[in-house]
């Protein structure tokens, strides 16, 4: 580490204490994955690792959530009409947030290998160009977002009326704050990239307090603020939104940690970097977008068995967002430890975190899948207390319950693959389950076997198994840790 390097602080992981490795395969870089620890590392060393950088992800992203399920809790006193509302714009805005997803992808994956590689430099140059991307693309998107939000509301299976105008006044104010949000989300990716999921914490729970703050003042009109229902929902989240992006641009201009965001360094484009950012980002978005599609399908023919089913569809959505929290937190850890292990020609290293962050996940899936087994309808009682809607949402959540093992070691393994820049593996994975077989199988035991509701849900248990299987084969084989071959060899040409 370099005197200049040495003044800030840095996320210290097992790594800096490892020799670089070599392209020759003296660590594992051409054998299967095995459970082999690389000599001299002690397994509770590595655990310590996982979970300094998981834990903050776990509180932030649990907290997010929370207050999600506060949104939607303080929307569903409103009536099924205003749960639907807002679940008509689910879809149309995570679509519209596909391209910077899949940019933010691949500068987390960049930003890891610099920093398992040492260079500060060049890190700090992904930041420049991901915040430059994303704000090209987020600018676009939100205004066709703006222009076409009714159509895409309409598309989703809303009906002229109450549901689809507060349906389109909530995805238009989102639109007006699209741009904060996915800078701050650029800003969270790379800060992950290398470890710091500290502060990134720290951002979006201050953002969730400002949130859930302002819906309560101007959902129902408290504290001399109008009463906008759903519309002052939305407005909510983009101030929270936007109070996360004063913070994150903040830290990173400070200089104090191993990133440092200089405007004087200048934002002009730096094709070699970008270049790289889209080969691993570009098999990302086609993911994303091929789950978007597969989401829409999927959605359209919930939406198809009428507002209070969608409603129950929608809380049960909701509540297991909150099991992909610990999946999720785990995989940043997956996702930033295997790309610094690559980086640092570890894949040994890469191999022995991301088979243990797994472990972790396990445990914790397998807790929260008894409380969702056992607590189902009361859960689904605090969003709204219709009978129908609870014992609907009751037996959906003992299904949800039944998949969270496999679902945590799907997220997790997945993050590791995209570490080591292997999106096109999963992308091919995204395509079969959540295009083909989610949808397909919803179709079926709908539409031919009127199964309602339920048949929805079995439908996505089915789409978790095949693809919890899939991700681990690839992991299995190895050969995702060749990827950072490609990467260099790209980087020698442009030299």
């Amino acid at each position: 580490m370099s005197e200049k390097e040495a003044k800030v602080k840095v996320i210290r992981t097992a790594l800096d204490d490892l020799p670089f490795g070599d392209d020759e395969g003296d660590f594992g870089q051409n054998e299967k994955v095995t459970n082999r620890l690389p000599e001299g590392v002690e397994s509770k060393r590595l655990y310590a690792d996982i979970t300094k950088i998981a834990w903050p992800s776990f509180v932030e992203l649990m907290l997010t959530q929370l207050a999600s399920m506060v949104d939607m809790m303080m929307v569903g006193k409103l009536g099924p009409w205003a749960l639907t509302a807002v679940g008509l714009t689910t879809q149309p805005k995570f679509l519209l947030m596909t391209m910077f997803i899949a940019m933010n992808v691949g500068a987390t994956a960049m930003v890891a290998r610099y920093r398992g590689a040492g260079e500060r430099e060049k890190a700090n140059k992904i930041v420049r160009q991901a915040l430059m991307l994303n704000l090209i693309l987020s600018v676009t998107s939100s205004i066709l977002g703006y222009i076409f939000a009714r159509p895409m509301i309409v598309f989703m299976g809303g009906e002229e009326g109450v549901v689809v105008d507060g349906a389109v006044s909530y995805l238009r104010i989102q639109m007006i704050g699209f741009t904060f949000m996915a800078l701050t989300s650029s800003i969270t990716a790379v800060l992950r990239g290398v470890g710091d999921s500290r502060t990134a914490m720290i951002y979006n729970m201050t953002a969730n307090v400002v949130n859930v703050f302002f819906n309560y003042c101007l959902i129902y009109g408290h504290f001399g603020f109008p009463a906008m229902g759903v519309a002052g929902a939305s407005l909510a989240t983009i101030i929270g939104q936007f109070v996360a992006f004063v913070y994150a641009m903040f830290y990173v201009c400070m200089g104090k940690r191993y990133l440092h965001l200089r405007f004087r360094d200048g934002f002009m484009p730096d094709w070699g970097e970008i270049r790289k950012i889209v080969q691993i980002g570009i098999p990302s978005m086609i993911e994303q977008l091929v789950m978007r599609a597969g989401m829409i399908v999927y959605a359209k023919t919930v939406a198809s068995l009428g507002t209070v089913a969608y409603a129950t569809h929608q809380v049960c959505m909701n509540i297991q967002g909150m099991s992909f929290m610990s999946g999720q937190a785990f995989a940043v850890s997956a996702t930033s430890l295997v790309g610094q292990s690559l980086g640092k020609k570890r894949p040994d290293m890469a191999q022995a975190y991301c088979s243990r962050t797994r472990r972790i996940g396990f445990v914790i899936a397998m807790l929260i899948g008894v409380a969702f087994f056992f607590f189902g309808g009361f859960i689904v009682g605090l969003y709204n207390n219709e009978k129908e809607i609870v014992e609907s949402g009751a037996m959906i959540l003992k299904l949800v319950a039944f998949t969270q093992p496999f679902q945590s070691s799907q997220f997790i393994i997945a993050g590791g693959l995209r570490g080591a820049g292997d999106t096109k593996a999963t992308a091919v994975i995204t395509f079969i389950t959540v295009l083909l077989i989610r949808p397909g199988i919803a179709l079926l035991l709908i539409k031919v076997f009127d199964t309602g509701l339920i048949g929805a849900w079995i439908a996505m248990v089915c789409d978790q198994l095949v693809r919890t299987t899939l991700v681990f084969a690839r992991y299995q084989s190895g050969k995702w840790k060749s990827i950072n071959k490609s990467l260099d060899a790209a980087k020698a040409q442009q030299a």
